[in-house]
């Protein structure tokens, strides 16, 4: 077997067990009929959701705290964040649990579709609307099959003060 009969059948075999070498690994969730996506590397789990206690006086995208095991860690409803209309939870309704910066932190989702591994070729950079629209949050945009994912760039996702905020609610 030649060296690059051997590379391309070590791809596919990789592809097929779910481990990647030239992209990344992302849970994808929707948030209406969109697709989002976060590197799996910073997801610590996701838990249905669950009652959160409400903290007066915070952002109304944070939608308060929840005891994990022992750690307080603030929620905040990604809906509310990127401006779009609030709707009733559902059994599908789950709390991503993320790391953010060094941080804990649990994202509010409609629901959870599935692990993608994405390569790095199909991922293109987030196209430029102006200074009115901050796309500063998305890493990019990747293509897997025939669906778009918006990837989510969670360390951007909050700003230094909404983190602040977060990690005051969490101590409190």
């Amino acid at each position: 077997m030649t060296a690059a009969a051997l590379e391309t059948a070590t791809k596919e075999l990789n592809q097929q067990i779910g481990l990647t070498t030239d992209g990344s690994q992302y849970l994808t969730f929707q948030l209406g009929d969109e697709l989002y996506g976060v590197d799996i590397l910073r997801v610590q789990e996701i838990k249905g959701y669950t009652t959160v206690t409400k903290i007066p006086n915070t952002p109304p995208h944070i939608k308060g705290v929840l005891n994990l095991r022992g750690t307080i860690v603030p929620i905040v409803e990604l809906r509310t964040k990127f401006g779009m209309p609030t709707i009733d939870y559902t059994m599908f309704t789950v709390i991503v649990v993320v790391v953010v910066r060094d941080r804990i932190m649990g994202l509010v989702v409609d629901s959870v579709s599935d692990v993608l591994n994405i390569d790095t070729k199909d991922v293109q950079p987030p196209p430029q609307f102006g200074a009115k629209v901050d796309v500063s949050v998305l890493t990019g945009i990747g293509k897997s099959g025939d669906k778009l994912v918006a990837l989510l760039n969670i360390d951007r996702l909050l700003t230094e003060s909404e983190m602040q905020d977060a990690s005051a609610i969490a101590s409190a």
